[in-house]
């Protein structure tokens, strides 16, 4: 490896996360303004709420396309690989304070499971 990706690992805090999720920011389950939306306030509760680049956070990860192009945007958290719809600004906020932070998917977003 070379530095630069150690040092970009070492930023994120790789290897000691307890989540990761993933939102679906560029196929057509969602118009790209409501995808865009979703993307931006995701990335700024995690920063507030101290779970981004720190020991024990989530990850985030923009996904181009998640495959499932209908009742998006599309997030699915992992290790659990709970799989959530309709992830607009105050259902991620759901999920953020009821899985990311407690643990607990939320099974009235969710609508399927595939844990890793």
């Amino acid at each position: 490896m070379d530095d630069l990706q150690l040092e970009a690992a070492a930023k994120l805090k790789l290897g000691t996360c307890r989540r990761h999720i993933f939102l679906c920011v560029g196929g057509t389950c969602a118009p790209p303004e409501r995808q865009q939306e979703s993307w931006e306030f995701l990335k700024r509760r995690l920063k507030e709420l101290g779970l981004a680049d720190v020991p024990g956070g989530v990850l985030r990860t923009k996904a181009d396309c998640l495959r499932i192009c209908t009742c998006g945007p599309i997030a699915v958290v992992y290790p659990e690989g709970t799989w959530y719809r309709d992830c607009t600004p105050a259902n991620l906020e759901t999920i953020i304070q009821r899985h990311l932070l407690g643990g607990r998917p939320v099974a009235e977003l969710a609508f399927a499971h595939n844990p890793l």
